[in-house]
């Protein structure tokens, strides 16, 4: 008497259901592309199609010169501060942190920088919606709300932020992004 499934049993519906997965999937499907493609609705001409966009990006220099004149804010201003800047998909382009400022500084800076560039705003901005409960999506999602990061906006379009740790970090990086950018760049989206 049987009472289960034995080994052999086992291996046949192993390979039963994966030669019925196989032959499904040479089957020809039509995807919805596919499928709107034939519709009699009328097709855009690919002259039509804006298939890329341009993206601006913060050069090595133009980061680089952003944190000299975020340095230069602080020593004028008699402060220590470190600063991370971050491209417009969160990538580390610079970092620097001035003698005297706390083994943590670079980690923290990079961490508004971060949530500046995820929430498109200043982290002062941020904060003031988390503390006032409008919005408690950064604390879970692992952000840094913290005052301190501005996003760097041009034409519109985020293309990286800058964060800084210690004293009056959004004015040390508004500083930076008004030397460096001369005007052309902001820091809110609206």
């Amino acid at each position: 008497m049987r009472t289960g499934f034995e080994e052999g049993d086992v291996k046949k519906m192993l390979i039963i259901s994966g030669t019925v997965t196989g032959l499904m999937l040479l089957l020809p499907v039509q995807s919805h592309a596919q499928q709107q493609a034939g519709s009699t609705a009328p097709k855009q001409a690919t002259s039509d199609l804006k298939a890329t966009r341009d993206i601006k990006v913060i050069s090595s220099a133009g980061a680089r010169a952003l944190a000299d004149a975020c340095t230069a804010w602080a020593e004028q201003n008699k402060q220590v501060v470190a600063m991370a800047i971050l491209d417009w998909g969160g990538n580390l382009i610079e970092s620097h942190a001035m003698e005297g400022a706390t083994m943590n500084a670079i980690d923290t800076a990079l961490l508004k920088a971060k949530s500046a560039l995820r929430w498109r705003r200043p982290t002062s901005e941020t904060n003031k919606m988390v503390r006032s409960g409008e919005n408690l999506a950064p604390t879970f999602m692992q952000d840094f709300p913290q005052p301190g990061a501005l996003p760097i906006v041009v034409n519109g379009q985020v293309i990286g932020a800058m964060g800084v740790s210690g004293a009056d970090g959004e004015k040390c990086a508004q500083a930076g992004i008004d030397v460096v950018f001369k005007g052309q760049a902001t820091s809110s989206v609206r």
